[in-house]
């Protein structure tokens, strides 16, 4: 990894996202090649949440100003949200979070014990009204798009719950080669602005503790670093400049629910108080990637990868051979431009640049052999493949969700 890499440098190079000061700051516009990365990254998240008892919702980026009232939001949190508009004698306001939705979308029916735990995700937007000189390409934006999950369950299954997150961190984190992490228990402090008893904090904070030790996870403490509402498990992990950020968290709160009067009925047919626990496995859409896209120099790995084979005919003759794979390729799912016009010396090092993880030369002895010229740019390595031992050879990458393209035969 280059010291020093830039993601805002690089998502302009490679035409990732851009800016434009009439739409604003903090505000990029994902372009075509970096809208792929974010695709898949979100059907990623989508599949770990689905696997994980997850069902998917989705809300309003707005409500009314009295629904983050009620949450503590707007007591905790107003200078940093977004004015509220006045709209027919109401005032709504953009949302800084999606859990009092989420809360709302329990509360819309009765529930029971035999519901429980009830898990809800969304990949959905929220805002922070964040400073012009804070704003930093796609570190700090003002427009969040948050893989978010909230989770209702009753309070023996806090634990468990808890386990399930952090498994599925880790699983992801794993595909993504975020091994250099580090796991922090936040919690509150005695001169914080937190919601809730001490007895609540005291508690919830030592089921955390017991997760994390369940798991086998190494992990420090640090005061004055929980949210507002409960303590939480934060994944720290280095960037590009050597600087930690947190990517995801596991947090337990036990103040919205009281103050939204979410109950379900017991075994013993009386009403109960859930538990509630924020989970965001893959955290910013906006963060996780810039930070990818420094850690691997903008050449991300096959699956996440642009355009992942990129297919040059050695001459105008050998177009039609150079058609009929990248065709097998599409079949495949897999992301394939033909380069064709100009020199192979000028079109191999256009897609170096473009950081392509495969690149596929055809001309007449692979027409004759029904073979394929392949080049792995990142390892250097060059072979002679059957077509169809090339296209399996790449599917395999791809849908495997390697970090980096397999050696070749």
């Amino acid at each position: 990894m280059m010291n020093g890499a830039d993601h805002r440098v690089l998502g302009r190079e490679l035409e990732m996202f851009a800016t434009a000061p009439i739409v604003g700051a903090g505000l990029p516009l994902w372009l075509p090649d970096g809208a792929v990365i974010r695709a898949e990254l979100e059907a990623f998240a989508a599949e770990v949440a689905a696997e994980t008892g997850c069902r998917r919702v989705y809300t309003p980026v707005l409500a009314k100003k009295e629904l983050f009232v009620r949450s503590g939001h707007w007591s905790k949190f107003a200078d940093d949200m977004f004015p509220e508009m006045r709209v027919g004698g109401e005032s709504f306001v953009l949302r800084p979070a999606n859990c009092p939705h989420h809360a709302q979308i329990f509360a819309s029916r009765g529930r029971s014990y035999r519901d429980l735990p009830i898990r809800l995700s969304e990949l959905g937007s929220m805002f922070r009204s964040e400073l012009s000189g804070v704003l930093a390409g796609l570190s700090r934006v003002r427009q969040i798009s948050l893989d978010d999950a909230h989770v209702f369950c009753a309070p023996e299954q806090v634990g468990a719950e808890v386990e399930l997150a952090l498994s599925a961190i880790e699983r992801c984190y794993g595909v993504l080669g975020l091994d250099d992490r580090r796991y922090r228990l936040s919690m509150g402090d005695a001169g914080g602005r937190y919601l809730g008893t001490g007895e609540q904090w005291a508690h919830a904070q030592d089921q955390l503790r017991g997760a994390l030790e369940r798991r086998g996870l190494d992990f420090f403490e640090a005061e004055g670093e929980a949210a507002f509402y409960g303590p939480k498990i934060d994944i720290q992990v280095a960037g590009a400049h050597g600087r930690e950020e947190t990517v995801s968290t596991v947090q337990l709160d036990f103040t919205q629910p009281e103050r939204f009067g979410l109950e379900y009925t017991g075994e013993d047919g009386r009403r109960h108080r859930p538990a509630m626990i924020h989970r965001g496995v893959l955290g910013s859409m906006e963060r996780l990637i810039a930070m990818l896209v420094e850690r691997f120099e903008g050449r991300m790995p096959p699956w996440l990868s642009p355009r992942q084979v990129a297919v040059l005919p050695v001459g105008d003759g050998h177009g039609d051979g150079a058609g009929r794979l990248r065709d097998r390729l599409v079949a495949e799912g897999i992301r394939v431009d033909v380069l064709a016009g100009g020199s192979l010396g000028s079109r191999i090092r256009a897609a170096r640049l473009h950081r392509d993880p495969y690149i596929a030369i055809v001309g007449d002895e692979e027409l004759a052999d029904e073979t394929v010229s392949a080049l792995v740019p990142q390892s250097g390595q060059r072979a002679c493949l059957g077509r169809e031992q090339f296209v399996q050879r790449v599917r395999a990458d791809v849908r495997g969700r390697v970090l980096r393209p397999s050696a070749l035969p």
